[in-house]
């Protein structure tokens, strides 16, 4: 089946909706027929969406929160109807050496990148499993997923981790006899143009503030060659269509794959940047 025939008509709860690939996504979703639900706390890029949509429902929601989570799953429920895809997107960067990252940026990468997207999991799938109807997870993580780069410890640490969380969460789902209709996948995206590494947290006085925002310089040079968010939404959706596990967005996260995989069969070390 086709991304069209497999979506359309559906529910998708996307989370940081208001910008960068999150936002391609609900455009995309939107384009394939579906009905949108729009989570970010900012308020205003998810009205401009909703706005520009035209259908589209926008939920301020602090990913961090887990009371808003559920109360964000409830709602749809309740007011839009049974949701077919959930995309568990919410994430922030964070630039300096490890042994300089102030505890609250640390903190601020652990409760959105990882435990927002534990959150939608458990306040979204139980019912997602209960309805006995055809419908996907999508957990963003990426090509950081698979690799090792130096002053961005702790967003790489936590994509890795979500990762993992991915591929466990959908043997838990077979294991529990819903894997003939509950598709749990995992989204690794190269670089797609997004304002994730402007917001990103950086380094207190006292820390090496120069190396880390030399980082953010690099990231911002990579992202200028970034993909366009709606030309890797319609990548991932085709994949998904195809039902795919590791949803990808470029070949070069394939090919990140690849060395990561040849890297742990030797035992080698980390050795620096990996392009």
């Amino acid at each position: 089946m086709n991304a069209r025939e497999t979506f359309s008509g559906g529910v998708a709860v996307i989370t940081g909706a208001g910008a960068g690939i999150g936002a391609g996504l609900a455009r995309y979703a939107h384009r394939l027929g579906m009905t949108v639900v729009l989570a970010d706390i900012d308020a205003d890029a998810i009205g401009a969406l909703r706005d520009e949509l035209g259908t589209a429902v926008a939920v301020v929601c602090d990913v961090r929160d887990a009371g808003a989570v559920q109360d964000l799953a409830d709602r749809t429920y309740r007011d839009v109807g049974p949701v077919r895809l959930l995309v568990n997107n919410a994430g922030v960067e964070q630039f300096g050496y490890l042994w300089d990252t102030p505890l609250a940026n640390w903190q601020r990468v652990i409760d959105v990148n990882i435990s927002g997207v534990f959150h939608g999991v458990r306040a979204f799938l139980p019912a997602m499993m209960g309805s006995n109807e055809q419908a996907w997870v999508w957990n963003l993580s990426s090509v950081g997923a698979v690799t090792a780069i130096p002053l961005q410890s702790p967003y790489i640490m936590s994509k890795h981790a979500v990762l993992a969380l991915t591929e466990c969460l959908r043997l838990e789902v077979e294991a529990a006899g819903h894997g003939h209709h509950i598709h749990v996948q995992a989204v690794l995206p190269g670089a797609v143009v997004s304002n994730i590494f402007e917001s990103a947290g950086g380094v207190d006085a006292g820390g090496d503030a120069g190396a880390a925002e030399a980082q953010r310089a690099t990231m911002l040079d990579i992202k200028a060659g970034a993909m366009d968010p709606l030309a890797a939404a319609r990548t991932l959706f085709d994949q998904a269509a195809a039902d795919e596990f590791y949803l990808v967005t470029q070949e070069s996260v394939l090919e990140a794959m690849k060395r990561r995989a040849e890297v742990l069969a030797r035992q080698s070390p980390p050795a620096g940047r990996q392009k």
